[in-house]
């Protein structure tokens, strides 16, 4: 009697042990031959120059290892990010409405940026991802430094570009 219940056991145990084995990488997003990467500085059509060296620190810490791949110089990577900055405001977007005889009173501000970026192979000289108009906001409340909402900005930027690249795959 046993037997009969200790079969389909047995068989099931080993469809589950070999179906561990199974992985799928075709499609992923490095391709298998890009393990090292180059980050250019974006050119900046703002009039905020501190922005392109602010973006390519946050892109410098943080795309590669979410990438899964080393930095190298231009003249040796495998892949290439390279875009430019197109806009860059600072708005009020949550304020409390004037009463009688004062001011409109800010609650809360907003940093919006928006880029132009691809990662383009250089081996096989394609571009694996681009994207326009690539934009994203940063809030701060009134009376903190702005540069609080343009670090968040920036941030999700990268992250943009981190999700759009690995979703084109």
């Amino acid at each position: 009697m046993f037997r009969h219940v200790r079969l389909p056991a047995l068989i099931l145990s080993v469809l589950t042990a070999s179906s561990c084995n199974y992985s799928f990488t075709a499609g992923s997003f490095p391709p298998q031959h890009i393990e090292t990467i180059a980050i250019e500085p974006f050119d900046n059509t703002t009039n905020r120059f501190e922005l392109s060296a602010e973006l390519y620190d946050q892109l410098l810490r943080n795309l590669p290892g979410a990438l899964g791949i080393r930095t190298a110089g231009a003249d040796i990577a495998d892949a290439i990010v390279r875009g430019s900055i197109n806009r860059y405001d600072v708005a009020a977007p949550n304020y409390r409405a004037a009463q009688r005889g004062a001011a409109p009173e800010v609650l809360q501000r907003q940093v919006s940026i928006s880029v132009s970026v691809e990662i383009v192979d250089l081996v096989e000289n394609v571009i694996l991802w681009e994207s326009n108009n690539l934009a994203a906001r940063g809030e701060f409340p009134e009376g903190a430094p702005e540069e609080g909402g343009r670090e968040e900005a920036m941030e999700l930027l990268v992250q943009s570009i981190v999700d759009g690249a690995q979703s084109n795959w």
